[in-house]
């Protein structure tokens, strides 16, 4: 299938892309999320918006050094009660992003973006709902204790693939789009712009 580029350095974004049968060259966009998501944020845009413009943003940044070659870029937000949740800088601040989601259900939103020339072409945004179990300040430390810090900071508090399925009672929706990538559209568009 078409080989695009990844406007993402996430190797689970790179992996789900390869197992589904698109190969991908890898190049960052270094967009500043928290200063984008920061921006976003004061002028009241959801979870939703948030996601799919760092997603635009980082294809569009990235489709500009590369003449008439598909670049996908790609965002998830963690939207608890409306609010954002980014990624931790910090274990301590993984262990209160953990405490806030105790209990409760969230959305974990992921959105895709191919730009081209510049200019996005094609997005789309799906949503996830997960439901954690309660568990005490001990629980969270030991499961924080299981996950190295390159999988903390890259993959935000939990990892679905992993350890993390056990943080939850209920989970809907695609797992490709709480790990990151709504794969299975991608392809669709991809089957159909070759």
């Amino acid at each position: 299938m078409n080989n695009i580029i990844l406007a993402s350095k996430s190797r689970v974004r790179k992996k789900i892309l390869e197992k589904g049968g698109i190969f991908c060259e890898v190049v960052p966009s270094n967009v500043d999320e928290d200063s984008v998501k920061e921006a976003l944020s004061k002028e009241n845009a959801s979870p939703e918006i948030i996601s799919k413009n760092l997603a635009e943003l980082k294809a569009n940044k990235v489709s500009t050094k590369f003449s008439n070659r598909l670049v996908l870029g790609a965002d998830s937000v963690i939207d608890l009660e409306g609010k954002v949740i980014s990624k931790p800088v910090d274990r301590k601040e993984a262990l209160e992003i953990l405490k806030s989601l105790n209990g409760k259900s969230h959305h974990l939103i992921s959105s895709a973006c191919i730009s081209k020339d510049g200019n996005m072409i094609w997005n789309y945004t799906d949503k996830a709902t997960l439901t954690m179990k309660n568990f005490s300040d001990k629980d969270l430390i030991l499961y924080l204790s299981k996950i190295s810090d390159e999988a903390l900071y890259a993959y935000n508090v939990y990892q679905i693939e992993g350890e993390g399925r056990k943080l939850f009672s209920d989970i809907k929706g695609d797992e490709n789009t709480i790990m990151g990538l709504p794969i299975d559209k991608i392809k669709d568009y991809l089957k159909n712009h070759e």
